[in-house]
């Protein structure tokens, strides 16, 4: 809990809030203007919750990654332009309770993001007449399918944000994972399974199924193989990432 409260405390005089606030706020516009959009063209008068929850999860896909890079960035940077390891190794907190704090930290951060995302969605849904009321088992899968993605991501970038000096690296990496995370669906399915960005959709509960006039939007439950698979993919780069920076000689 000290390292967790250091880390924030760290992170005091970076507008981190802001900057995820103003990010959330760019994701959010583009996908309500875009389903607002696509309701005025095909005269839809009470749009489906399930509609909405795609849009923004597919949008995930290229927004998540790249605001993980990001802040997975700023939280590692921290010790690589301050050259702290070498002071943290006098304290008594060692290097793997910092590796800990900082993972959960960011997923903290992306938490508040899903949240107030999540807040975003009902809140459209009840100003613009939804014939439901906000599907709370929804939404709730939403989030969790979101977080558990994200949680596989954090620990990628935190392994390479932690390793190399550059950021730089990192950053390209967000970029090309929000590419892949944006144009996954067009892959099959067999080879999306291989790319943890493509997850945002794969494990979103609601979707879309293209028919030969338009898309229909509805819900499925969660992909046991893919939780699975994005479960492992988490505990073997986390492990993996903690191993190398614990070892590293500073």
């Amino acid at each position: 809990m000290i390292a967790l409260s250091l880390e924030f405390f760290k992170l005091r005089r970076k507008r981190i809030f802001l900057m995820i606030i103003l990010f959330l706020l760019a994701q959010m516009v583009w996908a309500f203007l875009s389903l607002s959009m696509s309701m005025s063209k095909n005269n839809i008068a009470h749009p489906q919750w399930e509609a909405v929850i795609a849009i923004v999860a597919s949008m995930n896909g290229l927004f998540l990654p790249i605001i993980s890079a990001i802040i997975v960035s700023r939280v590692c940077d921290m010790e690589h332009k301050g050259n702290t390891w070498k002071m943290i190794m006098t304290t008594n907190i060692n290097r793997k309770q910092i590796y800990l704090a900082k993972y959960v930290c960011v997923l903290l951060l992306l938490l508040f993001y899903v949240i107030l995302q999540t807040a975003l969605i009902t809140l459209f849904g009840l100003t613009n007449d939804f014939l439901s009321p906000a599907p709370l088992i929804l939404l709730g899968q939403y989030i969790l399918g979101t977080m558990i993605t994200s949680t596989t991501i954090v620990a990628l970038q935190q392994w390479v944000s932690l390793s190399l000096k550059n950021q730089a690296f990192a950053l390209c990496l967000g970029m090309v994972g929000g590419f892949i995370g944006m144009t996954a669906d067009l892959f099959p399915a067999i080879i999306r399974q291989f790319f943890i960005w493509s997850y945002y959709t794969g494990l979103s509960p609601a979707t879309y199924l293209f028919t030969e006039k338009a898309a229909t939007y509805t819900t499925r439950p969660i992909d046991p193989l893919l939780l699975i698979i994005a479960l492992i993919l988490t505990a073997i780069l986390y492990a993996a990432g903690n191993w190398r920076i614990s070892s590293k000689e500073v």
